[in-house]
């Protein structure tokens, strides 16, 4: 079967949140039947949710992988767990590490764990502007264009570290 290019989104605010990525970053290479192809810049950004948190730090990386996407999100569960993340039911709270699968290929995935793309990509600056350093003409699988959603997102505070 042939690798898929997949998007990977990577945020922290908790525990030196620039040292969460590169290591975020360094566990990507090690990942099995996987190649990191490019990592944005990392960018500073505001919370989403409660306010009363750390900023963000968030990058996105392409990789080729030969992974099915569950396969994917729990090698990418792993990682978190590795760097201390810990789930709790609160949205949007601080953490040391999210990784979320934005993309994967062109393909449309709807599971009890598992939505691709990911459901809040279209409307968040510290995803969008990321993913366009990689892929400026990247048209997503409902034909949205990149170029076109980021003329509807404002940076929102969002600068390049």
């Amino acid at each position: 079967m042939a690798d898929t290019l997949v998007y990977i989104g990577l945020g922290a605010n908790l525990a030196q949140p620039v040292q969460q990525l590169e290591r975020a970053v360094l566990a990507l290479h090690n990942l099995k039947d996987t190649q990191v192809v490019k990592v944005s810049g990392f960018y500073g950004s505001k919370p989403m949710g409660p306010q009363d948190q750390p900023d963000y730090v968030n990058a996105v990386a392409a990789l080729s992988t030969g992974l099915s996407a569950a396969e994917l999100l729990t090698e990418l569960q792993q990682i978190e767990l590795d760097q201390g993340r810990q789930r709790k039911d609160e949205r949007w709270g601080p953490r040391t590490l999210d990784l979320d699968i934005l993309l994967f290929g062109d393909q449309v995935i709807q599971t009890e764990c598992l939505t691709v793309p990911h459901y809040g990509m279209k409307v968040r600056e510290f995803v969008l502007y990321p993913l366009a350093e990689l892929d400026s003409e990247l048209i997503l699988p409902d034909g949205s264009k990149l170029s076109e959603l980021l003329k509807m997102v404002p940076l929102n505070g969002l600068t390049r570290l």
